[in-house]
């Protein structure tokens, strides 16, 4: 293992967050500062973002090659290290105050409409589930794995709600380019929503007039992260 590697590996070991190829760079100049005269420390500030992610993969490789306890993992938010999935019960035992909240299956479907129609208004997700979702929005908000993004510019200005980046970060994914059969899935018409007085009754979560102040507390991501949502 060359040295970029051991300190890349020993940054993403180190970091309570995702660090992007950038951010890693970033660090590997910072720490001239420190130490201004070491070789060593002069030759890694002078890393490009390319070499940062090509020697991120190798890592990512290797672990997965070597079967290890841990793995390296991508997601839209950056590059981290994070426990082996298939030691996830034993891990879990060591945090007995974490317990992991399951989402429903009507939460999962919910959060499947959001995910592939975003952004998206809640009367529409009702056309297609058919059946009120105010409860289970408010979950999805809570757990922090949707957001309102803003208003649909239609009478009533509902509110729209889209994924959050940890909804990416928890399902492993990149970019939501990679949900399954995303742009077959987006071409399909939604059935029309219902324009009732009560289309966008007062809710539980965010007020209408709150959107942004909303927005931001439930883009916060929760402190765990596990098979489940955690909260």
């Amino acid at each position: 293992m060359n040295h970029l590697t051991r300190v890349l590996e020993a940054m993403l070991f180190a970091s309570d967050k995702p660090l992007s190829a950038s951010e890693c760079v970033k660090y590997l100049k910072g720490a001239v500062e420190s130490a201004p005269e070491d070789a060593d420390i002069a030759a890694l500030a002078k890393t490009k973002q390319d070499d940062v992610a090509v020697v991120l993969r190798e890592l990512q490789a290797a672990y997965e090659e070597q079967q290890r306890g841990f793995r390296v993992v991508e997601s839209a938010a950056g590059w981290k290290v994070v426990t082996a999935p298939d030691a996830a019960p034993w891990v879990r035992q060591l945090f007995p105050e974490n317990r992991p909240a399951r989402l429903s299956p009507s939460a999962l479907e919910t959060l499947a409409i959001v995910a592939y129609r975003q952004p998206i208004a809640r009367a529409d997700i009702e056309a297609v589930r058919g059946v009120n979702v105010d409860g289970v929005m408010q979950t999805l908000l809570e757990r922090g794995v949707i957001r309102i993004t803003g208003r649909a510019d239609v009478p009533g200005r509902p509110l729209l709600y889209g994924t959050t980046e940890f909804f990416l970060e928890h399902f492993g994914l990149r970019s939501l380019d990679e949900l399954p059969n995303c742009a077959e899935l987006r071409r399909i018409e939604l059935p029309a929503a219902i324009a009732t007085d009560d289309a966008q009754p007062n809710l539980p979560f965010p007020a209408e007039g709150g959107a942004n102040g909303a927005a931001e507390s439930a883009a916060e991501p929760p402190q765990e992260a596990a098979a489940e949502v955690t909260p």
